[in-house]
């Protein structure tokens, strides 16, 4: 099945046979790292990282899996849904070369402190399968550190300043298999375009980071990366837009449930893991991933992006996100484009650009409006109550 040997589809069904553990298997099979990192232990590092770093220890890239180096499964497709599934984890994410490359307001969801990750400095090197396809100068403009989850890993990110005075900054998790030097070159050209900086990470099991990838790390990564963007670079949430593109869609689902945001943009959703799997029409108990039961739980805008002619993930899943979606504004379905090539075309930044620029900042600013105009309300309120007259008995 798509290249995987009998000892591999024995470990893949077999250990354990539960249809929510084989999802997750097929779900996480990254590809060879295409960069390293060189830790900086001497720079001058803020929110107390020198105590951090002196007890972190370096990251070092992972070993190729030959099981991971077949990365084009795109023949010979059958129509089983778990077929279709194969071909998500061989080539969700994968990047095409494409143009793309050449106010304030209080926030119900949010909740907590947000404390400062411990954090280690690097440098990053490109390695030839990562394509950079800038120069030397556009590489300085990438800023990459570690950081540490809740449950102890230590996760690569990386911060693209493609622009010098961004509104806004996008949280973009991933495809399945890319990592973020594969996808520098992608986040350079979309952000320069879009006005905006670009923060990503690396899933635990992924590139540089520690761990191994699974859907429990899954969470705890983008919440790790959401509070080293806040309290690295203090950007408020008003000014995060969190994108996920296809299984990247899957922890975006979950933060954007928990926390108020700019907007979300949902590129290639799925429902669950178990619908691509094995097409089943509702969510089980031992389901993976089941965006489906949590996208109604997102108070911010959503944009949903999808491929009429997506043959790994189907339009359906798409549709059903946005429909579930409290404040979805009108989706992007990119005719004729499929899993993996929805880059090319112009509709897909367009549709951006007026999400960005105008949808999201008419929201903010009706918000604004709307918290105003209650203020204003209540300040009267309260004057006309004190100025009543004193009435005698």
């Amino acid at each position: 099945m798509n290249g995987l040997s009998a000892g591999e589809l024995c470990c893949l069904f077999c250990c354990p046979p539960f249809p929510s553990q084989i999802v997750a298997k097929l779900a996480f099979l990254p590809p060879p790292p295409t960069y390293n990192l060189i830790i900086n232990h001497d720079a001058t590092l803020s929110h107390g990282e020198q105590a951090s770093l002196n007890q972190a220890q370096p990251i070092s890239n992972q070993a190729a899996n030959p099981a991971n180096l077949n990365l084009s499964g795109r023949n010979n497709r059958t129509a089983s849904g778990l077929s279709n599934f194969m071909d998500l984890i061989r080539n969700s994410g994968r990047r095409l070369c494409s143009s793309l490359v050449c106010a304030k307001h209080n926030y119900a969801h949010q909740t907590g402190q947000v404390v400062a990750p411990p954090l280690t400095n690097a440098k990053i090197v490109m390695k030839e399968k990562a394509e950079w396809q800038y120069g030397p100068g556009e590489l300085e403009k990438l800023e990459v550190f570690l950081t540490r989850t809740e449950r102890g890993h230590q996760i690569a990110c990386l911060f693209v300043r493609c622009s010098p005075s961004p509104k806004y900054t996008i949280l973009f998790s991933h495809g399945n298999a890319v990592d973020i030097g594969q996808m520098s070159s992608f986040y350079f050209g979309l952000g320069s375009r879009l006005e905006c900086n670009i923060f990503t990470y690396d899933y635990s099991g992924y590139g540089a980071s520690s761990g191994t990838p699974n859907e429990k790390n899954l969470y705890a990564d983008i919440r790790a990366a959401w509070n080293a963007l806040r309290s690295r670079y203090g950007v408020s949430p008003s000014n995060i837009i969190l994108y996920g593109q296809s299984i990247g869609t899957v922890p975006t689902v979950d933060l954007a449930s928990k926390y108020d945001c700019a907007g979300v943009i949902l590129h290639a959703p799925l429902m669950s893991g178990m619908r691509v799997a094995f097409n089943t029409k509702r969510t089980w108990c031992c389901d993976a991933f089941p965006s489906i039961d949590k996208v109604n739980k997102i108070s911010s805008l959503v944009l949903v992006i999808h491929g009429t002619e997506d043959e790994v993930i189907d339009l359906s899943h798409g549709m059903a996100i946005h429909e579930k979606c409290p404040k979805a504004v009108d989706p992007l379905w990119v005719e004729g484009a499929g899993h993996n090539d929805i880059e090319i075309y112009a509709a897909y930044v367009e549709r951006l650009k007026r999400f960005i620029c105008e949808e999201i900042r008419m929201h903010q600013y009706s918000l604004m409006s709307a918290a105003n105009a209650q203020q204003v309300a209540t300040s009267l309120a309260q004057n006309i109550q004190t100025n009543q007259p004193v009435q005698n008995d």
